[in-house]
């Protein structure tokens, strides 16, 4: 390998810093794909512990009584 100026190293050190943001030297990226969005929504989840724990205290307030 032949030797640097000066100058040139801090061309290379300059290249180098701004492309180390965008690329890792041959590694792909892994896009991320393992987050799945639930099979029911929020909302209806709130409805169904709504219903499901509502009834269960009801149940023991009726039993109580």
């Amino acid at each position: 390998m032949a030797v640097q100026t000066p100058r040139q190293r801090l061309a290379n050190a300059k290249f180098n810093k701004t492309n180390e943001k965008y690329r890792k030297y041959g590694k792909k990226k892994v896009e991320k794909t393992d987050k799945t969005a639930p099979m029911i929504s929020r909302t209806w989840l709130g409805i169904l512990l709504f219903l499901l724990v509502g009834g269960g205290i009801l149940e023991l307030i009726s039993y109580i009584l």
